[in-house]
């Protein structure tokens, strides 16, 4: 896992890459951040959805629900970035809907939007 930390309206963000799956289940979820935390003190990440399993993307399994309502508990906001349309899911993509509405949870096609979201106050 490579961190890296830009600073953006002087909020610093880290861009986590991983070639290995960084989050299963919601005590790597809890590991994963606490790990970024600790390693750079921010509390915006962006990762990309390849670092997660494909279950968090099957909101049958309940995985998606039960690791972001961690992110929410301990005041970490994230970015999942990638390509969300191979997903054909309806509650799925109503899911990610409402996420992007918000201001904690994105899933964003790209760091650059990635970036843009989690800058904002």
């Amino acid at each position: 896992m490579q961190i890296s930390v830009i600073k953006e309206n002087n909020i610093e963000i880290a861009i986590v890459n991983s070639e290995d799956i960084l989050i299963t289940d919601v005590q790597s979820a809890l590991d994963f951040f606490a790990t970024v935390d600790y390693e750079t003190g921010c509390s915006r990440m962006i990762i990309n959805k390849s670092s997660i399993c494909e279950e968090f993307f099957d909101l049958s399994t309940k995985i998606a629900g039960e690791i972001l309502q961690k992110f929410i508990n301990y005041r970490k906001k994230i970015a999942i970035i990638g390509d969300f349309s191979i997903y054909t899911s309806k509650s799925l993509k109503d899911f990610i809907y409402e996420c992007n509405k918000g201001k904690d949870i994105f899933f964003l096609p790209n760091e650059k939007q990635a970036i843009e979201k989690l800058s904002m106050d």
